[in-house]
């Protein structure tokens, strides 16, 4: 088997939450959201991020606005949209859900109390906690 596959996969799941949470702190430049991932010791190259940025504003989920630079040409900073900021807590939900359940296996600390079972891992839990 290949490590090195299944690490890039296991990224890629994790890439766009990441982003879109760097995107909903503050509006974001591509570069910026780069050094950020960087930073946290998660690689991006501007091959993978332009490209999802595309397809996100395409999907409404981001918008964009032009800023003007003082060293080149006008930037641009994207921002989520109210579709976004929906999608977005979507996300979350289902980080929040995923990351306690790999927890909960890894840990082998199998408590009803600490665990919240989902039958379909598409679908956020919408219950309250």
């Amino acid at each position: 088997m290949n490590i090195e596959n299944t690490q890039s996969q296991m990224r890629k799941g994790v890439l766009e939450y990441c982003i879109l949470a760097i995107i909903r702190r503050n509006e974001a430049y591509p570069g910026d959201i780069i050094e950020e991932m960087k930073n946290a010791g998660l690689q991006l190259l501007e091959g993978t991020l332009y490209p999802l940025l595309n397809r996100l504003k395409n999907a409404e989920i981001l918008t964009y606005r032009w800023v003007e630079s003082t060293s080149g040409p006008p930037r641009k900073y994207f921002i989520l949209t109210e579709k976004g900021e929906k999608f977005y807590d979507l996300l979350e939900s289902t980080w929040i859900e995923l990351s306690t359940g790999v927890n909960v296996v890894v840990n082998g600390n199998y408590s009803k109390e600490d665990t919240v079972v989902n039958d379909n891992l598409n679908e956020p839990n919408t219950t309250e906690q």
